[in-house]
């Protein structure tokens, strides 16, 4: 069973940067394509951005030029780095893996809380 450690989150202003980790474990982290999500209050989660076992990446649209995926199989980890943050970016992030045919694994992660405020 697959399990994600979310981290990175906090308080930052409009315009500020933050960079997220997640530490995966319990399944064979390079093999499989890997994505980060949000959910803001009220909302249903959505896919933020997603990268490949070959670092191919793909962004959503309301995020683009600003966010950027990356991982480390060595350690296991994904990252987002996100930069340009608006309010409508607060939202808790979750990240998971790819089982194939966007088949995300059922377990999540608590989430790291990402809040832009001035």
């Amino acid at each position: 069973q697959a399990q994600f450690v979310e981290s990175g989150g906090g308080l930052v202003q409009p315009g500020g940067s933050l960079r997220l980790s997640c530490a995966a474990s319990g399944t064979i982290f390079s093999i499989y394509a890997m994505g980060w999500f949000r959910q803001a209050p009220g909302k249903q989660r959505e896919l933020v951005a997603t990268i490949s076992s070959g670092a191919l990446r793909t962004y959503a649209d309301f995020v683009k030029g600003r966010f950027t995926i990356s991982r480390d199989n060595a350690k296991k980890t994904v990252y987002l780095q996100m930069n340009s943050l608006k309010p409508e970016d607060t939202a808790v992030y979750y990240c998971n893996a790819d089982r194939g045919g966007s088949r995300w694994f059922p377990s999540w992660g608590q989430g790291t809380q990402v809040t832009v405020s001035s």
